[in-house]
């Protein structure tokens, strides 16, 4: 089920597409939005910052919120955007280049990339290199090993202090305050997960985390504010953790099987994403282990892996919201000097054979 504010989104976006509201026109107040919806005013608010982020309103504080104007289609801006991610043909982050890519020439130009291989030596060096151009507008970053403190922060703070915009995707350092930043509800996402099971009548819930990244560390702590919340065991040895450097040594099958051979006792699974959660899903097939009704996985990113396993994933996606068009929008409207705020994207369940 989508959240509460995703649902209010859509209702009021339905409206505005029903002509119900026109830019002379202010919305609704935050007020008479609760009232209407019976629902607390951060819940409206969040609401309708999926609006604004989407570019159909504008907000002001002590104004209200009103359609956005599109008279005439906006200018190219014609600046010099760099885009530096951890990796660029692996797993999901062609998507998220290509979103990436396709709002960015259509506004921009074509961007510069860089990847990082998750390395924050390698991060430096190239943070290094974009501080010696001239031309440079923006960077949209997604950091390196983002659940660890980050030795790289004096060099975002020069890229500041020059003027360059920084927006950051799939993490956030607190010691950068005003970056706004393109997240997904990795915390929600993995209660969701949690709970998801639990209706199924699971109890005893395993789970398989990356402990590096910020994505990862949110992940399992929504998975263990639900275990707690449900009142399920929480066993530390049921909790199997990987980082950058273990990451190609746990995909071998002898590691896997290790792991599994840990979970006994375990009736579900929670993984970190679905290229973990095809591994284990091969080998428990080949182990005779019968899905869901032996033992469920689940996991997030609902990518290829999801629909090309050996049975098909359970997995958390994120609809139509790309978070690579999402951080480029955000990096445009940056650039035309717009206020903007950080964007988080809720999960949805795509329910398969394996959950």
């Amino acid at each position: 089920m989508a959240p509460k504010y995703q649902s209010i989104a859509d209702s009021l976006r339905r409206e505005i597409s029903d002509g119900l509201y026109n830019t002379k026109q202010l919305l609704p107040t935050e007020q008479l939005l609760c009232q209407r919806f019976q629902i607390s005013r951060q819940t409206v608010r969040r609401a309708l910052s999926v609006l604004e982020e989407e570019g159909l309103i504008t907000r002001r504080q002590g104004s209200g919120s009103r359609l956005r104007e599109r008279m005439e289609p906006e200018a190219r801006l014609n600046r010099t955007i760099a885009v530096v991610t951890t990796y660029i043909s692996d797993y999901i982050f062609p998507g998220i280049l290509q979103g990436v890519e396709t709002v960015l020439t259509a506004n921009s130009g074509a961007p510069l990339l860089f990847a990082t291989q998750n390395q924050v030596s390698t991060e430096r060096k190239i943070l290094q290199t974009l501080l010696t151009m001239k031309d440079l507008d923006g960077v949209l970053v997604e950091g390196s090993k983002t659940a660890l403190p980050n030795p790289n922060l004096d060099l975002y703070q020069k890229l500041m202090e020059r003027g360059v915009r920084l927006v950051f995707i799939n993490g956030t350092y607190p010691e950068l305050s005003g970056i706004p930043s393109v997240l997904a509800d990795d915390y929600g996402g993995g209660r969701q997960l949690t709970e998801y099971l639990h209706q199924k009548g699971h109890r005893n819930i395993a789970g398989i985390f990356k402990s590096d990244d910020m994505q990862g560390t949110l992940r399992y702590s929504g998975y263990v504010s639900a275990l707690r919340d449900l009142d399920l065991p929480l066993e530390d040895e049921r909790v199997f953790w990987y980082n950058t450097r273990t990451r190609s040594q746990f995909l071998s099958e002898s590691v896997v099987d290790s792991v599994l051979d840990g979970f006994s006792g375990c009736s579900a699974i929670v993984c970190y994403n679905d290229e973990i959660a095809i591994r284990v899903v091969s080998q428990l097939q080949k182990r005779g282990v019968r899905m869901p009704e032996e033992l469920a996985v689940v996991s997030f990113d609902n990518s290829r892996y999801s629909e090309l396993s050996p049975v098909r994933i359970t997995s958390l996606s994120h609809g139509d919201r790309n978070l690579g068009e999402l951080s480029a929008k955000l990096m445009l409207r940056l650039l035309r000097g717009e206020e903007c705020q950080s964007v988080v994207v809720p999960w949805k369940l795509v329910e398969r054979e394996s959950g």
